[in-house]
């Protein structure tokens, strides 16, 4: 039976009545065209003092959501950590949060939208980025937020992410080391198709080549900073002196669910032996695969109902 792949929901509208005094993020519209989904770029937002991200009010967060929304480990970490390897920090989530100064401890909390409050601020936000993204990708969905927490001197390990992200800074600084997702010297094929396999075993972390170390963008983002990440970009942040605060405001667009579909057929060809051709080498075969692969999972879904 064929696992279904996560598809795009809930769409998001843009907000032309929005005016400039109003807006929640400060974004250059050339430079958005420019570069937005191929090159990192800067933002800046108005949400430093939002009441929002009071580390109370993220307690409050944390105790409301889910376990499996909240990640969180020791945050003294080399750049590459192993699949899996990541140690804890021997504390609850709760005690991390309130002790994160000095905890030395990094801890995300996923999926705040499913707070009101969070739902409606990530939605504002996304809106104001719909004004530019739409032009480019169609069809904003699939908004999802994460609130990441750090320890001064803490870093989050080399890895990709699958979405489009904007990631704003609300407190604290840190660096953040890019790396070009269209080089695959630094990211093959095969750490896509892992990525987005349909098996148990993905993963986003991944091993960094010393001899690569130094192919990056650097960017130190400060409280009012935002940064685009564009999709399967690999990268690693360490924190600056004090304590972090970072909003990440992702959404998913149709085109993603599409690469998504072809790099998992990739990985089960490539795991049963087949030969394989990277993604985007073969347009009419990929247009073929991928219609097959939406016929055959929406005949899965009616037999399954019946």
């Amino acid at each position: 039976m064929i696992r279904t792949l996560e598809k795009p929901s809930k769409s998001i509208q843009t907000r032309p009545d929005v005016t400039s005094a109003q807006r929640l993020l400060d974004i250059d519209a050339d430079q958005f065209a420019a570069n937005f989904g191929q090159e990192p770029f800067l933002i800046g937002h108005r949400l430093s003092d939002h009441p929002l991200f009071d580390v109370d009010r993220l307690l409050q967060l944390a105790q409301s959501l889910p376990e499996r929304c909240i990640e969180y480990n020791a945050g003294d970490l080399p750049v590459t950590v192993e699949a899996g390897q990541t140690p804890s920090n021997g504390l609850s989530a709760d005690e991390t949060i309130r002790r994160i100064r000095e905890c030395k401890s990094w801890l995300v909390l996923k999926y705040v939208e499913q707070d009101p409050e969070y739902s409606e601020l990530l939605e504002t936000c996304l809106a104001e980025v719909a004004a530019h993204s739409e032009l480019i990708r169609p069809g904003m969905c699939s908004p999802q937020a994460f609130i990441f927490l750090t320890s001064p001197g803490s870093v989050t390990p080399y890895h990709i992410d699958p979405e489009h992200n904007f990631l704003l800074q609300i407190r604290g600084a840190k660096k953040v080391h890019m790396f070009d997702g269209r080089d695959r010297s630094i990211l093959s094929e095969e750490d896509l198709e892992q990525l987005y396999s349909d098996s148990d075993d993905q993963e986003r972390n991944l091993q960094l080549d010393d001899a690569h170390r130094e192919k990056c963008w650097t960017f130190d983002l400060e409280s009012g900073d935002g940064l685009h990440f564009p999709v399967t970009y690999p990268h690693w942040v360490e924190n600056g002196d004090e304590i972090s605060i970072s909003f990440s405001i992702t959404f998913r667009t149709p085109d993603l669910y599409r690469r998504q579909v072809l790099y998992a057929l990739n990985d089960r060809r490539r795991r049963s032996g087949r030969s394989t051709r990277p993604v985007g080498s073969s347009p009419l075969r990929e247009a073929f695969d991928f219609q097959t692969y939406r016929i055959r999972n929406r005949l899965t879904s009616m037999l399954g109902q019946g």
